[in-house]
C-alpha cells in the first residue's frame, strides 16, 4: 500500500516522507482510497449483482487500476462484502434520521416506516438487502451471510423499540416483539419489491397507512377522565343525566 501511494504522486525518498509525515497519514490515505473504491463498486454491485458487476466496470467508475484495487481487496468477493456494508449503511442512515430526536418508542418505530417509505434512497438500485438477499440465494455464500446478519440487525433494533414501549408501558402487554419487527420488515420490502416492478408507489404507501394503524393498535389505550354525557327522556320530563365514564 505504501508504494502504492508513492506511485500516485510522490517522487521524493520514502525515508524521507516517512519521517515527515508518518505511517498514520499513509494509513489514512489508504483508507481513503479504499473507501473510494468501495463507495464506487457498491451502487453497480447494487444495481448489477455480484456476477452481473465486472472488475472493468469497476475500475472504470473508481478511475483506478486492476492492480490498484486488488492492493486494497483481495478479492472480487472481499470487495463485494465492503460494498454492500457500505450500500446498508447508506440506506440505513436516511432510515434512521431524526429518531434519536423522538423520545416515545412506537411513535420512532412509525417515523422510521414513513422514513422507509417517503425518503428516497441516495444509493442506485433499491435496497441492498433485498436485492443482496434476491441475488445471493443461490449463489454467494458469503454475500448471503452477510445479508443475513444485516437482517438480524434491522430486526434486533425494531425489536428493541418494542420492547421499550412495553417496559415504558405504552404498548399492550402480550406483544412479541420479533413478530412485529417480522411484519414490519416483511411489509415494507414486499411493497418495495412491488412497487419497483408496478413503477410506482402505490404498494409502498398502501404499506405505510397500514402499518402505523397497526403500530396505533398495539398501545395501550388511555381512559380518558373527561366524562361523557348522554340525554335519557324521562317520562313526562327531558333531563340530561351525566354518565360517568
Amino acid at each position: 500500500m505504501v508504494y502504492y501511494f508513492f506511485s500516485q504522486g510522490y517522487s521524493g525518498d520514502k525515508a524521507a516522507y516517512m519521517r515527515i509525515n508518518g505511517p498514520a497519514k499513509l494509513l489514512r490515505k489508504g483508507d481513503r482510497t479504499r473507501q473510494h473504491i468501495v463507495a464506487q463498486a457498491a451502487p453497480l454491485f447494487n444495481q448489477k449483482g455480484y456476477e452481473g458487476c465486472s472488475m472493468g466496470e469497476i475500475m472504470e467508475a473508481a478511475e483506478i487500476e486492476k492492480g490498484g484495487i486488488y492492493r486494497h481487496f483481495a478479492s472480487k468477493e472481499e470487495l463485494a462484502l465492503a460494498a454492500f456494508d457500505f450500500a446498508w449503511e447508506e440506506v440505513s442512515h436516511g432510515r434512521t434520521r431524526g429518531l434519536e430526536e423522538i423520545e416515545d418508542p412506537l411513535l420512532r418505530l412509525e417515523a422510521f416506516i414513513r422514513n422507509f417509505v417517503e425518503r428516497r434512497p441516495t444509493l442506485p438500485g433499491g435496497c441492498p438487502l433485498l436485492n443482496t438477499a434476491i441475488d445471493s440465494d443461490d449463489g454467494n455464500a458469503a454475500l448471503r451471510a452477510r445479508a443475513q446478519e444485516a437482517l438480524a440487525g434491522w430486526r434486533t433494533r425494531l425489536c428493541s423499540l418494542v420492547d421499550s414501549a412495553m417496559r415504558q408501558g405504552t404498548a399492550k402487554r402480550g406483544i412479541q416483539p420479533r413478530a412485529v419487527a417480522s411484519i414490519v420488515i416483511g411489509m415494507l420490502e414486499g411493497a418495495l419489491m412491488m412497487s419497483r416492478l408496478d413503477g410506482n408507489r402505490h404498494a409502498l404507501e398502501t404499506a405505510r397507512d397500514h402499518l402505523i394503524s397497526y403500530i396505533t393498535s398495539l398501545r395501550v389505550e388511555i381512559p380518558s377522565r373527561r366524562r361523557e354525557t348522554r340525554a335519557q327522556v324521562d317520562k313526562g320530563d327531558r333531563r340530561l343525566h351525566i354518565i360517568p365514564g
